[in-house]
């Protein structure tokens, strides 16, 4: 539990540091290493299902992908920018299988090249797709906003459904994949994301002003009016449910591999896929409502 603590009160002021202040092509650059640490556990838990990874090609294609992600942070206009960018993850997504199927057919078994280009394939669009769309969002108009938004409902939700599941717990949710994850934790999940996803919307006028006078962003990057509350509550439990359901998968991935932690690179947390499953799949669920909104 301290290792857990100190983890977390290291990380989170770098990282809400990088999210408000530091250039795009600095934020395409520090995803794309998360995505390749992820990316690197992904594929070592694919071998506990008798995957033989194909490790080189698929690093080489993910670097490619986030040199076009990062060329697109020069970008003018946010709706330039998300017209580049869709553009770009639909021709990565459609020509992905094709790009690691056609490398399986060097491998020697031929039963495992299918599989070894799954794998590949997966981990592409499970972890690389949501990071590129991380950084495309920290390019929107009041992206430095949305993330601060995306990571405090994201955290406010993981922290109150660990806790109150702990203590109050009793009906369990998926016993099967994730034997502590209960109904009253998810509940409280979903009850402090609501909380903070309102006040920190309710407030956006207030925060984004200080955190322009301090510094820390720059005014296209925050939100300098009160929005309508209502769409942000539906985006919010959105968010949660997708946050919830990234939680639920890779446990999913783990239980199968017959392993606990995706890896131990942050003590106190296990693995770099298992501080972030929840992000993987509440951050397209964002980055569709940004794109949306601007694209209007």
């Amino acid at each position: 539990m301290l290792k857990r603590i100190a983890t977390a009160a290291v990380l989170i002021p770098v990282v809400m540091l990088l999210v408000l202040r530091a250039p795009v092509p600095v934020v395409a650059a520090v995803a794309a290493a998360v995505a390749f640490l992820t990316m690197q556990e992904f594929l070592k838990l694919t071998e506990s299902y008798g995957v033989q990874p194909l490790r080189l090609s698929t690093y080489i294609f993910v670097a490619l992908l986030f040199l076009l992600v990062a060329a697109n942070a020069a970008t003018e206009t946010p709706q330039l920018s998300t017209l580049k960018f869709v553009l770009g993850v639909t021709f990565a997504s459609a020509i992905a299988p094709f790009i690691f199927l056609t490398i399986a057919m060097r491998q020697e078994q031929l039963s495992g090249a299918y599989p070894s280009a799954s794998a590949s394939v997966v981990a592409v669009l499970y972890i690389v797709l949501p990071m590129a769309m991380l950084v495309q969002l920290r390019q929107q108009v009041a992206g430095a906003f949305l993330l601060l938004y995306l990571l405090l409902v994201v955290w406010a939700g993981d922290i109150f459904a660990y806790f109150v599941g702990r203590s109050l717990g009793r009906n369990l949710m998926a016993s099967r994949i994730s034997p502590k994850k209960t109904w009253e934790g998810a509940a409280a999940s979903l009850a402090a994301s609501l909380v903070v996803g309102s006040l920190l919307f309710s407030h956006a006028l207030q925060i984004s002003s200080f955190l322009l006078r301090v510094g820390l962003i720059r005014r296209g990057d925050g939100l300098f009016y009160k929005p309508e509350l209502w769409p942000i509550i539906v985006l919010t439990v959105a968010l949660n449910i997708a946050a919830q359901l990234g939680d639920l998968v890779e446990s999913l991935i783990k239980r199968g591999a017959g392993v606990k932690d995706s890896g131990t690179i942050l003590p106190g947390h296990g693995g770099m896929l298992d501080r972030i499953d929840a992000l993987l799949f509440a951050v397209p669920v964002l980055w569709y409502y940004a794109t949306w909104r601007v694209m209007q």
